[in-house]
C-alpha cells in the first residue's frame, strides 16, 4: 500500500519542485512604463528589464549599449514604442536573431503610424491595450499561469480606471480651456481633458530639435503674456535655454506651470504616476479660475 502510494506522491513533489524552479520569463521593454504593465500583468512568473528608467535623463539622449543588446538577445518578449521614438530598437533587435522573441510594437497595437505624435503612453487608451497584449503574450508561453495572467490584468484595468475617471472629470469642468506647451508631450492626455493646446508648430520643432520659427516663438511668448493659456505643460526632463525663458515669462504672467515627464518617475506605477500629473492639471485648472 505504502508502495502503490509513495510514486504519485514523488512525481507530485518532482512537479512541484520543477515548477518552483521554473526560470522567469525574461521581459525587456524599451520604455520603463511598459516595462511597469508588463511587471504587474506577469507578477511574480517573469523579471523584466527596462531600458529607458532614469527621470532625470532625456530620452532623446539615449545611446544603446553592449549590455541592452545583450538583455534583448535572451528576451522571450520585448516592448517597445515605435513611431519613430525608439528607433535604436529596430537597429538592435535587428542584430539579434531569436525567433522564439515576442516583440510588441505599442504603435502596432494601437494603431499608429510614423508622423503621429510618439509619446503614446499619454493616451488614455495606450496602456490597457499594452496590457492586454502582454497578457495574451503570456498566456501563449505559459498557459499553466494563464488564470493569473488573466487575473492581473482585471486588477490592472480596475487601477487603471481611475485615471481614466481623473481625466474624464478635468474635461467635465475645464473642458475647452486653452493651455499650451514647450513639447507634445502630454499631447494625447490634455486631448483626452477636452483641453485646447495650441502653439502646436512651436512644439514639434522643439520635439524634433529643430529652432522655432521667430513667429512661432513671439506667439508662444504673447500667449504666457496674455493669459490666453490657462497652464503651461513642460518636459521637465529638458532643459534649454528656451524653456527657462518660457517658464520665466509664465511666471511673470502667472500662468500654472505643470511638469510632465517621458519617462516614469521611481517609486511609482503607471497608475499612480499619471494620477499625479492629472492631480497637478486639476489644481492647476482650480486655482487659476
Amino acid at each position: 500500500m505504502y508502495r502503490a502510494l509513495a510514486f504519485p506522491l514523488a512525481l507530485a513533489l518532482a512537479c512541484l519542485a520543477s515548477a518552483a524552479i521554473a526560470p522567469p520569463i525574461q521581459i525587456v521593454a524599451a520604455e520603463n512604463f511598459y516595462g511597469d504593465v508588463a511587471a504587474q500583468i506577469g507578477g511574480s512568473h517573469v523579471a523584466v528589464t527596462s531600458i529607458l528608467s532614469n527621470p532625470d535623463d532625456d530620452p532623446h539622449l539615449f545611446e544603446s549599449s553592449a549590455s541592452t543588446a545583450r538583455s534583448l538577445a535572451t528576451a522571450d518578449i520585448v516592448i517597445y514604442n515605435g513611431v519613430d521614438y525608439d528607433p535604436w530598437m529596430d537597429k538592435l533587435l535587428s542584430a539579434s536573431t531569436n525567433d522564439k522573441r515576442k516583440v510588441v510594437v505599442v504603435a502596432d497595437v494601437t494603431g499608429h503610424k510614423s508622423g503621429d505624435n510618439p509619446h503614446l503612453w499619454y493616451e488614455p487608451k495606450t496602456l490597457p491595450a499594452v496590457a492586454a497584449t502582454v497578457a495574451m503574450a503570456l498566456e501563449s508561453g505559459d498557459p499553466a499561469n494563464a488564470m493569473e495572467y488573466s487575473a492581473n490584468l482585471q486588477k490592472f484595468i480596475a487601477a487603471w480606471d481611475k485615471v481614466a475617471a481623473g481625466a474624464a472629470d478635468i474635461k467635465a469642468q475645464f473642458a475647452g480651456t486653452t493651455v499650451t506647451a514647450t513639447e507634445p508631450v502630454f499631447g494625447y492626455m490634455a486631448e483626452a481633458m477636452g483641453l485646447t493646446v495650441i502653439n502646436n508648430d512651436f512644439q514639434i520643432a522643439m520635439m524634433n530639435d529643430t529652432e522655432p520659427s521667430p513667429k512661432d516663438v513671439a506667439a508662444f511668448e504673447d500667449s504666457l503674456k496674455s493669459g490666453a493659456v490657462k497652464i503651461l505643460f513642460y518636459n521637465s526632463q529638458v532643459t534649454d535655454d528656451t524653456t527657462t525663458r518660457l517658464l520665466v515669462l509664465a511666471k511673470a504672467g502667472n500662468v500654472p506651470v505643470v511638469g510632465v515627464t517621458e519617462t516614469m518617475p521611481a517609486g511609482k506605477t503607471v497608475q499612480t504616476w499619471f494620477l499625479d500629473e492629472i492631480a497637478a492639471v486639476h489644481a492647476a485648472l482650480a486655482g487659476h479660475s
